[in-house]
């Protein structure tokens, strides 16, 4: 399969960015020019044929975390939407705590920190050293409710053992919620095997779709527990008997949707992962790990340069994190862009993020861009 026809990225660009906002396929780029010129022409008169497609995107997201049903999926219109649904759907009793690292993304700190008005305490386990899940299991006490981490840190890349931590939630019966964002898209994930309850990400990074449209996961036996804060027609057991006046939520994840679907999304997504599900999770896993390797092997022998991601390739992600000496490195960042290599000023350093069809002249590019400014500021 040719890889590099499936994008359009002009040739002056370098795009490391993946970890922030990926560029789309060709095949996205189409389905979206169909969607509107369809909707244009014939308005809604095939709607029907887009409820297939939507059945289509649940059926894809099921594959691509090994769900055990797609009736355990809800579309929704954001990673925060997605743990706000969780984290007000709980109830909470005073004294209970929650556990999250020190290197979460806003998203997965700031809404644990407005259940602080309700009693809840948050409690953040380190990252450092050798043993980050142990850290977090080793805060676990008889308060603890719930457990909500990154599979892969935004800003370092470290990638945690999601397994050995869901394995301890099983057996002290925590729940256990996985931001996945920096994942999906990029590696193998199954969220039977990491025993995680609640599994959320947008489709805007590794899975080449668009924003305002993600995934939430969540497991069958939780559903009915987790109290409903949006009301809609959407969100019923009957969704289309718009004459009925009598109601019940969805038995599946659908009851956390409560309005109208984003149909749009929904077909560019859908194209995104029927690339990312044809190429495979392990090839897209292997050659983004092949071209880290490049990256890594380039920017270790370089003196000014201290590598702050995972080196073992057990730990390590498509997320690479560096700091030059004695930089400015938001200077560096703008710099490095003014050059077209995009990429991103995260985590006090410089952070690239390639993706399986980055093509090798990119990566070379952007090595040769950065010993020449570092060279310039000397």
């Amino acid at each position: 399969m040719n890889w590099q026809s499936e994008f359009e990225l002009s040739e002056k660009i370098c795009y490391l960015n993946h970890a922030a906002v990926a560029p789309w396929p060709k095949r996205t780029t189409q389905a979206v020019i169909g969607f509107a010129k369809e909707n244009s022409t014939l308005g809604a008169s095939q709607y029907k044929r887009w409820l297939k497609k939507e059945i289509i995107l649940r059926e894809q997201l099921k594959s691509l975390i090994h769900a055990p049903s797609s009736n355990d999926i809800a579309l929704v219109k954001n990673t925060s939407e997605a743990l706000s649904i969780v984290a007000y759907g709980i109830q909470w009793n005073s004294g209970d705590n929650i556990i999250i690292t020190d290197d979460e993304f806003p998203s997965n700190r700031i809404v644990w920190e407005s259940l602080n008005s309700r009693g809840v305490n948050l409690k953040s386990a380190s990252l450092r050293g050798t043993r980050p899940e142990q850290n977090i299991i080793d805060l676990i006490d008889s308060n603890t409710r719930l457990i909500s981490v990154s599979s892969v840190q935004y800003a370092s890349g470290i990638k945690l053992d999601l397994k050995k931590i869901g394995l301890e939630c099983q057996n002290k019966k925590v729940l256990f919620c996985v931001d996945a964002i920096q994942s999906l898209g990029a590696e193998t994930f199954d969220v039977t095997l990491n025993h995680a309850h609640f599994v959320v990400a947008d489709g805007h990074k590794w899975m080449l779709g668009p924003e305002g449209l993600a995934l939430f996961y969540c497991a069958r036996e939780i559903q009915p527990q987790l109290s409903l804060n949006q009301f809609g027609w959407h969100m019923v057991e009957h969704p289309g008997d718009f004459d009925r006046t009598d109601w019940s939520p969805a038995k599946t994840a659908q009851r956390f949707e409560c309005g109208s679907p984003n149909m749009l999304g929904i077909h560019a997504l859908s194209a995104s992962l029927s690339l990312i599900l044809e190429v495979g999770l392990t090839e897209i896993e292997a050659q983004i790990q092949k071209k880290v390797s490049y990256l890594l092997e380039q920017l270790h022998p370089i003196p000014e340069i201290t590598i702050h991601s995972p080196m073992d390739l057990s730990l390590r992600s498509g997320i690479i994190n560096f700091t030059v000496k004695n930089g400015n490195h938001s200077l560096l960042h703008k710099q490095l862009v003014g050059k077209n290599v995009f990429c991103a000023h995260r985590g006090g350093g410089i952070r690239f993020s390639p993706h399986f069809y980055t093509p090798q002249n990119a990566l070379t590019y952007a090595i040769d861009t950065l010993k020449q400014l570092i060279s310039n500021s000397n």
